[in-house]
């Protein structure tokens, strides 16, 4: 009896581990990895610096993606030019304060509730603290959209203005950290109310799927439906090991990057997690010679082209914010400098 309990124990091992490691299947080397993060830092901070120089407005590719790629390089010990973030926060920040009569009369500025909430996450991933202009802004953002359950999108721009579950992410965390004491009742009112919107969603894109989980962790849903949705956005991996905007169309950087980083946020996957891992790859596989990744623009472009310096021409607005997502992902599994 107890050779047949050995037995069939040292069976559900080996099946495990044959779940946990297919044949062929070896984690990302972390050399690699800090490998590709090195040669991402440079373009997206050329980047940044372009786009700051040739435009006064802020743009959430080239300012906010910029900021998050730059802080979470900074905690695991990567070199960063720190005069260049700084000129993105400060940028950031003069873009909202002229439009600061705007705000207070309820108008806000162009780009609405897109640009003023990616604006707040700046100065929020900055350490930026409350004050006029972000109690303006969040005004605001309280009043955009009260007839609704949730916020809607400026513009339709896909992959990252495809829908409002992006917009509304972004102005519940703007909500949530620069709130003031007196808005907190109405906060806490629409809160309320897009939590049953995020809850009810049925998702239909990729990008839909990444920001409902952002969303639920943001809203403390029940961990029963962070787990679904983890696990639904896991399913969708490729064979490849990337995951795509739309399920008619091929993996990309962005689509990955997106996946990954909303993954390990959620703390329902580690670094470890054969799905993770096989993520990692893929975009360690797709970057390019020079450090960058490539991803077709969807979006029909409305506002004059220029140039920043990050590679791939009339791609690189969409390229670079999917460099930035997937440097981000790749940066989220390795650990911080103590």
């Amino acid at each position: 009896m107890y050779h047949s309990i050995l037995q069939a124990c040292v069976c559900c091992l080996i099946l495990n581990l044959a779940l946990l490691s297919p044949a062929g299947e070896t984690a990302p080397d972390p050399a690699l990895v800090r490998s590709a993060i090195s040669r991402s830092i440079p373009l997206i901070e050329k980047a940044a610096a372009g786009s700051a120089r040739e435009r006064t407005c802020f743009t959430c590719h080239n300012q906010a993606l910029a900021v998050l790629v730059f802080s979470e390089a900074h905690l695991r010990g990567f070199k960063i030019d720190q005069t260049n973030i700084q000129r993105q926060v400060d940028h950031t920040a003069a873009a909202l304060k002229r439009g600061l009569e705007k705000y207070q009369a309820g108008q806000g500025q162009g780009g609405g509730p897109d640009m003023a909430s990616f604006s707040l996450w700046t100065l929020e991933m900055a350490g930026r603290k409350p004050d006029e202009v972000t109690a303006a802004v969040t005004g605001y953002l309280l009043e955009r959209n009260r007839s609704r359950d949730h916020w809607l999108r400026n513009s339709t721009r896909p992959p990252s203005m495809s829908s409002d579950t992006n917009t509304s992410y972004f102005v519940i965390r703007a909500l949530r950290n620069f709130g003031t004491e007196e808005q907190q009742p109405l906060i806490q009112e629409r809160l309320d109310q897009s939590r049953d919107w995020f809850l009810k969603l049925k998702p239909a894109s990729n990008e839909e799927r990444v920001f409902q989980l952002r969303a639920f962790l943001e809203l403390s849903v029940e961990e029963s439906r962070i787990q679904s949705a983890t696990r639904e956005l896991t399913q969708l991996q490729n064979s490849d090991g990337g995951w795509s905007q739309l399920p008619e169309m091929n993996s990309d950087a962005y689509a990955t990057g997106t996946v990954l980083v909303a993954l390990l946020r959620s703390g329902q996957l580690k670094a470890n997690n054969l799905s993770i891992q096989r993520g990692i790859k893929y975009l360690l596989e797709t970057q390019q010679a020079d450090g960058s990744w490539y991803v077709k623009s969807r979006a029909n472009p409305f506002q004059t082209y220029f140039e920043t310096g990050y590679p791939h021409g009339k791609d690189q607005f969409i390229s670079v914010t999917a460099a930035s997502w997937a440097t981000v992902a790749l940066l989220l599994t390795l650990p911080t400098d103590e």
